[in-house]
């Protein structure tokens, strides 16, 4: 059994009040301020606009599935898909912008309804490289991004929540940025490949691009070299 679903509630009233325990401690403003999660913020809006939308589909099917005698089929199922969309983000909200951040206490974890942390545990470093990355252009319009630990060819290091993403599209003719600050675009992604969709009029431009790690509790590592693709 792995952590993740050892702390996680199983059945779908326990799962219920867990949740909306977690969003009572996190609707006050105060806390959400004081632990990093304001709004305004990267992590704050990942908060409003992926958990609380998932949140909020949950506790509607929940209501119509609650009372026994209205309950069929139907409502079975449509809980059952919403309770795995719930726990996803349930899931990256604890293990991503909670469990390391050092803003947040084992108290807070506790009026929150989840675990704290094991005694020992060291919050996530900086990264001390740049992501390495590939870039697939095989789509017509579209800049596949992959991007992976340089050091194992594959997935994120220890620690890091993903990559922040600088870009700028480059017509022929026009200057081509030598700076990170030249590239005016701005991007997150938690989860390799990133991709991005350009208009027709784009194709044959140069996209550049430059990345770099973000940790769990927001800290930045190195930026990569700037480079390019031929957007197809």
């Amino acid at each position: 059994m792995t952590v993740e679903r050892d702390w996680l509630k199983r059945n779908h009233e326990a799962l219920f009040n867990q949740a909306n325990q977690t969003r009572n401690f996190l609707d006050i403003k105060a806390n959400r301020d004081r632990i990093g999660l304001a709004e305004g913020t990267v992590i704050g809006a990942w908060y409003d606009t992926v958990f609380v939308p998932k949140h909020e589909a949950f506790k509607a099917v929940f209501a119509e599935w609650l009372n026994p005698a209205e309950r069929t089929k139907v409502k079975i199922s449509k809980l059952e898909e919403a309770e795995v969309e719930l726990k996803e983000v349930y899931r990256q909200l604890y293990n991503g912008f909670l469990k390391e951040n050092p803003l947040v206490s084992d108290d807070d974890l506790i009026a929150m309804g989840l675990p704290k942390r094991s005694a020992g545990r060291k919050p996530s470093s900086v990264a001390g490289k740049a992501p390495g990355h590939r870039v697939d252009s095989s789509v017509l319009g579209m800049i596949i991004l992959h991007f992976f630990n340089i050091d194992t060819g594959h997935g994120k290091p220890d620690g890091q929540h993903g990559v922040e993403i600088v870009a700028l599209v480059v017509g022929a003719g026009d200057p081509e940025p030598v700076k990170w600050e030249e590239l005016t675009l701005s991007y997150f992604d938690t989860r390799s490949p990133f991709s991005l969709s350009f208009e027709n009029n784009q194709r044959g431009k140069k996209f550049f691009f430059a990345l770099r790690w973000e940790n769990t509790r927001g800290e930045k590592g190195p930026w990569s070299d700037i480079a390019y693709a031929i957007i197809p």
